[in-house]
């Protein structure tokens, strides 16, 4: 079995697993992007409470798909986790922080007597909405640009700032895929609630908050995708284990992958005809375009990322430590076990599927929220 099972195919398998997962995370954080959208979408109370429960009844895929999407990469990419929640950790205290206030803003948002109000809990969802997105987006573009550590012989992680991940924030390519998944996600949840919400008004106003927002992600989505191009990248000779800087490198490795150049481009594709289908033709399906073309897209740049000879990790600060699907992953036995387990995601992404729909049988109503008996965010 292992001369059937090569350990490198192993480690291109699970990296298109957590690249799939880190694509499905980015969509369904249609909810952050819905979250942000609180104080100045609704123009009434009633319209307020729709939006939150609406994203409400979405949030725990959101959040059972992060951690997934940390367990898979622990599992597989053991030294990545390590290097990166060992010396960035205030990146991922604050990304993690944002996701627990959301959980306590839904828990006890509507509460008889909360001794914070409901407002501090409709700030707690927009703090994780807005926060949440852009340092996941800042902690992916270091992917590309580096980050500032080394690593020993004993792979133990020395940080060579005292800012421990903060310092990416001074990064203007950094700070451009922040935002554009800012915008992403804001985007989304729009057309989110034109799907889901049966409000007339609000879905007019969310149609028109999509043409500002779309055109926002689009515009720092293309700088940094232009500017990650157009420069150099950390390419790696797996025969010698040196990492040295290739211009061009991810563009080479688009080039070089036409499979995952085509998985980009029809990524590329459906959003842009969501976006068509809801603005220009006043549709409520764009949805169901956006998403899996958010997904097609944020796999094609993990695989641009991981594949092709690429450090996936790169060190900015010392090259030789920079990490890849071969060094950073966890041994040929851990990997096939784990690989025989995966098998399961179709069905559970089947299972998701089928709560999905059942959720959505109706649109959400004010009457709905006013008269219901059930459980209201």
């Amino acid at each position: 079995m292992n001369t059937m099972i090569s350990h490198l195919f192993l480690q291109h398998y699970w990296w298109v697993i957590v690249s799939l997962l880190a694509g499905m995370l980015v969509f369904l954080m249609f909810v952050q992007g819905g979250q942000s959208m609180i104080f100045s979408l609704p123009r009434t109370a009633s319209q307020k409470t729709m939006i939150i429960n609406t994203m409400g009844r979405k949030w725990e895929f959101t959040f059972t798909t992060l951690v997934t999407f940390g367990g898979a990469f622990f599992a597989s990419f053991p030294l990545f986790y390590a290097t990166s929640f060992g010396g960035a950790y205030w990146v991922w205290i604050a990304i993690l922080f944002s996701f627990i206030i959301q959980a306590i803003a839904y828990e006890y948002r509507s509460k008889p007597s909360n001794i914070l109000g409901q407002k501090a809990f409709d700030i707690f969802l927009f703090i994780n909405g807005s926060v949440g997105p852009f340092l996941i987006g800042v902690a992916v573009a270091t992917f590309f640009t580096g980050s500032m550590f080394s690593l020993n012989q004993m792979n133990q992680v020395q940080w060579a700032t005292p800012w421990h991940g903060l310092e990416a924030l001074l990064n203007g390519k950094n700070l451009a895929l922040g935002l554009a998944v800012v915008f992403l996600a804001r985007t989304n949840g729009l057309l989110y609630i034109v799907n889901s919400i049966d409000d007339k008004e609000l879905a007019s106003r969310a149609t028109a908050r999509t043409v500002l927002n779309a055109s926002a992600f689009l515009a720092f989505f293309l700088l940094f995708l232009i500017s990650v191009l157009l420069s150099q990248g950390y390419s790696a000779n797996f025969q010698t284990g040196e990492v040295s800087l290739e211009r061009y490198k991810y563009l080479h490795n688009l080039l070089q992958m036409p499979l995952v150049l085509v998985l980009f481009l029809a990524g590329v594709i459906l959003i842009l005809y969501g976006l068509f289908t809801t603005i220009f033709k006043a549709g409520n399906k764009g949805i169901w375009f956006t998403g899996p073309g958010t997904i097609l897209a944020v796999l094609s740049l993990f695989l641009v990322a991981g594949f092709n000879g690429t450090a996936f990790y790169p060190s900015s600060y010392d090259p030789g430590s920079s990490l890849t699907i071969r060094n950073a992953s966890s041994s040929q036995f851990t990997l096939k076990t784990m690989m025989y387990v995966s098998f399961i995601i179709p069905f559970v992404i089947a299972y998701i599927w089928h709560a999905w729909k059942s959720i959505n049988v109706k649109k959400i109503t004010e009457d709905e929220l006013t008269k219901s008996e059930g459980h209201v965010y």
